[in-house]
């Protein structure tokens, strides 16, 4: 067969190459002759404590409906979340991951006549979003690891339509805080779309990275028609293998993706697990003692190690080992622990640590012990 069917793709696609998850367990297991049970991931920035036991007994209930349909509207759903975030249902629109609403966000408001503006070292689906339907990415130079909100205002041009910003940030753990964004969108065109994705909202804790009060972008939308919030129960509510995330926005851009959604993009499991999950007070809070306390662990020990990192107010910490990373990631991985190299993101001396559970940080710090000292890193 003599047919190039990638020729055969639109160009946005031929410019991009496939999204690099984390590896797997059980992938480490096959190719190191490892124990399952022996091995350590934190490379997704996955909740270590596992799903709420709500979500799970939801889950199971969900079992006997299983062979129909879920409700494309996600009502149930939608109405937690409207009586939880103080806004109204046709304010929602829930996405397979909160990824699928950032790709719907493209879809729906860019084109190959338009652009969108982002920062360097941004979550890695903006620029596929925005490739792949023809429009043109701008991408803005990072300050401190993070976004550089003055120079990202002034890169909007005429034709932008979408500026995408993450806070806090992933890979880097970077934030702004609320008096920081105020200034932002107020040199914002009003037929801009600014989409705040707030992946990690649940953990930031905020003031001790930037000067200001920390910001919840659903509280702004009172004030900015324009903006878009995208949130997930893929970290603090651990529910990242259900694949379910919303967005919060103005009636109208809720109404213009609700248009182009898959009819059922949001299964029948992940609803009863999210409205469970949701209304679970008590595991929301543990994640979060749990990740501060697993920040600190991390933090020390990395300082104990001689290791510089960016201060991050994610679930995950970002580690500068001043060279190339990539052989201390492979070493890491015969070792038996699994982090996120992030070469693919523009930083090639850096490795993405997410927070485990107390035994699962200090695996980790003991295995990075036992990498530095050895004649193949050094």
């Amino acid at each position: 067969m003599s047919c190039n069917f990638l020729e055969l793709a639109v160009p946005g696609v031929r410019a991009l190459s496939p999204y690099p998850p984390g590896k797997p367990i059980e992938e480490l297991a096959r190719e190191q002759g490892l124990a399952e049970e022996n091995i350590v991931k934190l490379a997704s920035n996955e909740n270590p404590l596992g799903p709420s036991p709500k979500a799970v007994k939801a889950i199971a209930q969900s079992m006997a409906d299983l062979s129909r349909y879920p409700d494309g509207n996600g009502f149930v759903l939608k109405e937690a979340l409207a009586k939880k975030l103080e806004v109204s249902q046709d304010q929602l629109t829930l996405g397979n991951g909160s990824n699928d609403v950032l790709v719907l966000l493209a879809e729906a408001f860019l084109g190959a006549d338009r652009s969108a503006v982002f920062s360097e070292y941004a979550f890695v689906v903006y620029p596929i979003a925005v490739k792949v339907v023809g429009a043109e990415a701008i991408v803005v130079p990072a300050k401190n690891w993070g976004h550089d909100l003055d120079a990202m205002a002034s890169a909007i041009k005429g034709n932008t339509r979408i500026v995408f910003l993450a806070n806090p940030n992933n890979p880097t753990g970077t934030c702004f805080s609320k008096d920081e964004f105020a200034v932002f969108m107020g040199q914002v065109p009003e037929d801009v779309l600014v989409v705040l994705d707030e992946a990690y909202f649940e953990y930031r804790d905020g003031s001790h990275l930037f000067n200001g009060v920390a910001l919840d972008g659903v509280v702004m939308l009172q004030d900015y028609p324009n903006l878009v919030i995208t949130r997930t129960f893929s970290k603090a509510y651990g529910l990242a293998g259900a694949r379910i995330g919303y967005s919060v926005s103005h009636p109208d851009i809720a109404n213009a993706l609700n248009r182009i959604r898959q009819p059922f993009n949001t299964n029948l499991p992940a609803q009863y697990a999210a409205v469970a999950t949701l209304n679970d007070a008590d595991y929301l809070q543990q994640s979060i003692e749990v990740n501060q306390v697993g920040m600190v662990q991390l933090e020390q020990g990395l300082e104990g190690l001689g290791l510089s990192w960016i201060p991050s107010a994610g679930n995950f910490i970002t580690v500068d080992f001043a060279r190339d990373a990539m052989p201390v990631y492979q070493k890491l991985l015969r070792e038996g622990v699994i982090v996120r190299p992030v070469a693919n993101y523009g930083m090639p001396h850096h490795l993405r640590i997410s927070i485990g559970l107390p035994d699962e940080n200090q695996r980790c710090l003991d295995a990075l012990t036992t990498v530095l000292v050895s004649s193949e890193v050094l």
